[in-house]
């Protein structure tokens, strides 16, 4: 391992794995500790991470997970798809029990971090209600709920054309979850209220921003035999005083005479409201896996935010402990809210940054991989993406001015795990 950043990015992981494992095991070893897990039956320790590494076969671009500050090009990484996640849960009374979770990876920074993902409390009301109070995962996607445990999916990592759409994770607040069966068929409705805040990573200018959103969502579920389907709305008004290359651009135009097409596009002030809406299946029958979403997101204001529709479908097959899979995805432009007013300039500088910005990435993935299930609790797998992108440079972050036009390979893999 040549490459001193890579060096240090190995050593940094292995130092946060090397802490939660020593943690993990000390509490394990305290005299009588896994006898009163088992024995007093309140409280529950889990974990789950993976430990990956990527390259791809350019350097004109990174390859990311979304809202990821630094992804991989021509040399081996781990940061890409590495974390890894603690949990605890302890039952107050039969119906009353508190949750955290803390998820190291690496996100809007690039060396890994630690957040405090989930921290709520939980009342279950009767057999098919529960409340959680707190910090709560939002369930905008199918795999919501688990999209950061690599063991728990098929393939290495979420197709960023459509995970891309949302990277709101969690909500302060509260959410109110329902169950009941009709026959064979088991239906879930989740609604959730509350604010999603965090940081937004702008690889234009390398920086990251801070976001507030005060969101609200529901997401419905139905369970029959192999097959499950789910559709998920939410509505956010998403506000950001430092985003600083909307900023800019707004007081230029707002200095040249284009005052409300300036308000229009910022983030600053009330915010601007938009709303997201996905449908999911899956359909686990015999040997035969298949997974697939659809997302829509739209701006109900005007706002520089782009809007667009993405979506992927993966097909796997079992054989034995081994699962090949190929999956297909794609993300379109679908157009901008914002209306350039008469008057505006057709071209220069000031007007290719604003319709440049109203317009979104576009991109196309193939992949291929393999899973291998070589232990009850853990999984190897190799993957191969093609990336094609359209407009811009797709997902992609820090390709050339003009826009990355050729392919790109990435291949990676990794032991994901749960504990």
């Amino acid at each position: 391992m040549r490459d001193p950043a890579q060096r240090l990015y190995f050593e940094d992981w292995m130092k946060r794995l090397t802490l939660a494992t020593s943690v993990l095991a000390a509490l394990m070893a305290l005299p009588h500790a896994q006898a009163a897990f088992v024995d007093d039956g309140k409280l529950s320790i889990s974990g789950f991470g993976t430990l990956g590494v990527a390259k791809s076969d350019t350097d004109k671009a990174q390859f990311v997970r979304y809202n990821q500050a630094e992804g991989v090009a021509d040399g081996w990484r781990l940061g890409l798809d590495s974390n890894l996640g603690l949990q605890a849960t302890y039952q107050l009374t039969d119906q009353l029990s508190a949750t955290a979770q803390v998820l190291t990876r690496q996100n809007t920074s690039p060396t890994f971090t630690t957040d405090l993902t989930w921290a709520f409390v939980k009342y279950r009301a009767s057999d098919e209600i529960s409340v959680r109070v707190g910090r709560v995962q939002l369930p905008i996607f199918l795999i919501s709920d688990y999209q950061n445990v690599g063991y728990a999916n098929t393939m290495m990592r979420p197709p960023t054309e459509l995970y891309a759409q949302v990277p709101l994770e969690s909500i302060d607040g509260a959410d109110v979850n329902w169950q009941h069966a009709w026959g064979d068929t088991n239906f879930t409705v989740q609604a959730v209220l509350g604010t999603a805040s965090g940081k937004l990573f702008l690889p234009a200018t390398a920086s990251v921003a801070t976001y507030r959103a005060p969101a609200m969502g529901i997401s419905m579920t139905a369970e029959h035999g192999p097959l499950t389907l789910r559709y998920a709305h939410l509505r956010t008004t998403l506000h950001s005083d430092d985003i600083g290359p909307i900023n800019s651009l707004t007081s230029t135009l707002a200095a040249v005479g284009f005052k409300q097409l300036a308000a229009d596009f910022g983030l600053t002030g009330a915010g601007k409201k938009l709303k997201f809406d996905a449908i999911g299946m899956t359909l686990d029958w015999n040997n035969l896996v298949l997974q697939g979403e659809y997302g829509a997101r739209r701006a109900i204001d005007p706002v520089y935010v782009p809007q667009t529709d993405a979506w992927y479908l993966m097909g796997a097959y079992r054989i034995g402990k081994f699962v090949p899979y190929y999956a297909h995805a794609s993300i379109k432009d679908k157009g901008s809210k914002i209306t350039l007013p008469a008057g505006f300039p057709a071209s220069g500088p000031l007007s290719a940054g604003v319709r440049g910005l109203m317009q979104a990435a576009e991109q196309d993935s193939n992949l291929i991989g393999v899973r291998w299930n070589f232990a009850n609790s853990a999984a190897l797998k190799f993957q191969v993406d093609r990336v094609k992108p359209k407009t811009k440079t797709g997902t992609l972050i820090y390709g050339p001015a003009a826009g990355l036009k050729e392919s790109v390979t990435v291949i990676g893999a990794s032991i994901d795990y749960v504990f």
